[in-house]
């Protein structure tokens, strides 16, 4: 094998593949690169048996072959070498020579038969949604994916399509994040992928990304994000019956401003910290929320204006939980449904349902 390219676009390609490549394996394979030159093209791919990335750059190819590099190593190298070119050669033994102006390396490679072969994914009706929708929908679900393995598919967001709209579902037994929107597309589907391959998709969109397309089959899926394709297992199992968890109505209604509702949770939560937490308490009545928290460091209380239509409430949170689910918003107003103390609340824009947060609420004690 034998190429040169530009530095930068190899250092940019190394570094995104990167992010499918295993840190520790007891296979030395998956801790690299696999660098495949041929047809004028480089193709750089990274897989650690769970999720995979690939892509290609234009390269001068003087002789075609393959090679698998260590990942961490190849990268340093690369991104440190001085000029715009660089070339990269190996021999029968494959060892792996770099060079770039008057900076030279050569290093041991790894035969390409030892990198596992990525899944072959049989798809039809590829699902095409714009690159910035994604990214948003991913931003603002990926909170709530559960990281305890109870229930493997909460590890997971849901994605559904049906009636020509497309969902993402995450819930990790204390919250419930719902994104959705609008797409041309006929079909129903539904599959679960992992929280963290959705993680490495949302990277991988830019400002530049227009349209990505997602291919499902029965066990992975094939997202394909401008010269990048990632493929990922999906997470077989039974998803919450999400809709059951949403209250069908509600006894208060109150608009207020994120911001001033976060600002108030961040003055309370600087009483709370691992070993001290307790929730924090929020009266609704006479136009004002009123937040409170005592702790064994002290107590605070602050209080600011809302829009409330319905009963006055008293109802606790975790500030962890509610902060996630207000920052995620993503929008300068909120509507915040309650029933009652022990209900869950429910986040919704201001206008439209284009986003349902839930988060559960905490039993208060009696401090009165």
């Amino acid at each position: 094998m034998k190429f040169t390219c530009s530095r930068q676009k190899l250092t940019e390609s190394v570094l995104n593949v990167m992010r499918a490549v295993s840190s520790k394996s007891t296979m030395p394979a998956l801790e690299g690169v696999l660098v495949k030159a041929k047809n004028g093209r480089l193709e750089l791919t990274g897989y650690d048996l769970e999720i995979g990335i690939t892509t290609s750059i234009d390269a001068m190819i003087y002789e075609e072959g393959a090679a698998v590099i260590t990942a961490k190593l190849f990268s340093e190298i690369i991104k440190r070498m001085p000029e715009d070119q660089i070339s990269i050669e190996t021999d029968d033994r494959l060892t792996v020579y770099i060079s770039s102006g008057k900076s030279d390396y050569k290093i041991i490679g790894i035969p390409d038969s030892e990198f596992p072969e990525l899944p072959t994914v049989s798809v039809s009706d590829p699902i095409t949604i714009s690159g910035e929708a994604l990214a948003s929908m991913i931003r603002q679900t990926i909170y709530a994916v559960s990281d305890k393995d109870i229930k493997p598919a909460h590890k997971g967001s849901l994605f559904e399509i049906e009636n020509k709209t497309i969902k993402i579902i995450s819930v990790d037994g204390y919250r419930l994040a719902i994104r959705k929107e609008d797409i041309d597309f006929d079909g129903e589907k539904s599959f679960i992928i992992p929280g963290k391959s959705l993680s490495e998709v949302e990277k991988l969109i830019n400002d530049d990304t227009e349209n990505v397309t997602i291919s499902a089959g029965d066990r992975h899926v094939v997202i394909n994000i401008g010269d990048y394709s990632i493929i990922t297992r999906l997470i077989e199992g039974e998803f919450m019956n999400y809709k059951t968890a949403i209250p069908p109505n509600h006894s208060t209604e109150i608009r207020v401003n994120a911001r001033k509702f976060i600002n108030s949770i961040d003055r309370m939560s600087l009483l709370l910290n691992e070993r001290m937490k307790s929730p924090i308490r929020c009266r609704i009545e006479n136009g004002m929320i009123k937040t409170s928290c005592n702790t064994p460091l002290g107590q605070a209380n602050d209080e600011f204006e809302a829009d409330i239509d319905g009963e006055d409430l008293e109802i606790g949170f975790d500030n962890k939980y509610m902060l996630d689910a207000l920052r995620n918003a993503d929008t300068d107003e909120v509507k915040i449904q309650m029933n009652s103390p022990l209900s869950p609340m429910v986040i919704l824009p201001s206008e439209g349902d284009s986003f349902i947060f839930l988060v559960l609420p905490v039993r208060l004690r009696n401090e009165r």
